[in-house]
């Protein structure tokens, strides 16, 4: 293990750190060595890592202090934020800020960081086509995580900026799955229109960035996009058709319908989907399947994913 460089996983037990974790173990004759960080090293799933071959160290992204000695030694050191845990962006950037300056002070070789486009890019905030939440942002999640990207460049931190897509594991745990209408038949509801989402497993995110660790230097300092698929909502719902045995149609809501559901952050993800749609061209092309596939060949396609997850997916 002492030959092998360390590879620092924030949220070693989530989706896309626990598919970092598992894509180094499962590589033993690999050059690298798992550091699974975790809040709490003695949760069932920490300890499961550990029992796996992975170096389990707690540490908190929100403190700083924690992070420069869980970073110590590491060579890489992959990134991730919580949004959904606490709906706060500006808390997002705080704990974006922390990882970079305990990278930077830890003088880690390579960072990848999972960022998302700052919207406000292409939908500036006096633009009314879609409303503005919380007073500075279109859609907070991915905002913050855009606006984050230079604290690591300031910082003077060689990293990767890793433009992740939708997870098509929200299926089962986001409540995104086909649910019954009133008349009792499935629907997949999203506000794309006839618009292609690029998706992905998410275990196939962490695959993808053990991909790029293994590239050394090449995407120091670039941005990057990984997805499984591009597809409709309409191609969804007919992959989900087969998959279930049952029919599943697309309920192609329009983002204001969508942002009404009531949900937490329901108006985040209305507009999250409408910049999608709206700025399909430049969102899938960000997102490159064969790029994707170059840095983890197992790459998953939806029909795939679909056939071995379709139990797991909660039909309401």
């Amino acid at each position: 293990m002492s030959a092998r460089k360390v590879i620092a996983i924030v949220g070693a037990t989530g989706a896309q750190g626990g598919g970092l974790v598992r894509a180094i173990l499962a590589d033993s004759g690999g050059a690298f060595h798992a550091r699974a960080i975790t809040r709490d090293a003695n949760t069932e799933a920490s300890r499961a890592l550990a029992t796996a071959g992975a170096e389990v160290v707690a540490a908190d992204v929100d403190n700083e202090r924690s992070l420069d000695a869980a970073l110590q030694g590491a060579h890489g050191a992959y990134f991730v934020t919580f949004f959904w845990a606490h709906l706060s962006p500006e808390k997002e950037q705080q704990e974006a800020g922390n990882m970079a300056r305990a990278a930077k002070a830890a003088g880690v070789k390579h960072v990848i960081w999972s960022t998302l486009e700052d919207t406000r890019h292409w939908v500036p905030l006096s633009d009314t086509r879609m409303p503005t939440l919380m007073g500075k942002y279109k859609v907070p999640h991915f905002d913050a995580k855009g606006a984050s990207n230079r604290l690591f460049t300031d910082a003077g931190v060689p990293t990767t900026f890793l433009h992740t897509s939708f997870y098509w594991d929200n299926l089962i745990h986001f409540g995104m799955g086909p649910k019954k209408d009133p008349d009792g038949k499935l629907a997949f509801t999203l506000p794309m229109g006839d618009k292609k989402l690029p998706g992905m497993a998410a275990e196939d995110i962490g695959k993808c960035a053990y991909g790029i660790f293994k590239k050394g230097p090449e995407y120091i300092g670039k941005s990057v996009g990984i997805a499984g698929e591009h597809l409709t909502g309409a191609q969804m719902a007919a992959e989900l058709s087969t998959a279930l045995g049952q029919d599943v149609y697309y309920n192609a809501v329009s983002p204001e319908v969508y942002r009404g559901f009531g949900f937490p952050g329901a108006d985040d993800l209305g507009n999250m989907f409408q910049f999608n749609a709206e700025f399909e061209k430049d969102f899938c092309a960000a997102r490159g399947v064969e790029f994707s596939r170059s840095l983890n060949p197992v790459l998953q396609t939806f029909k795939v994913w679909i056939a071995q997850n379709k139990s797991r997916i909660p039909l309401e």
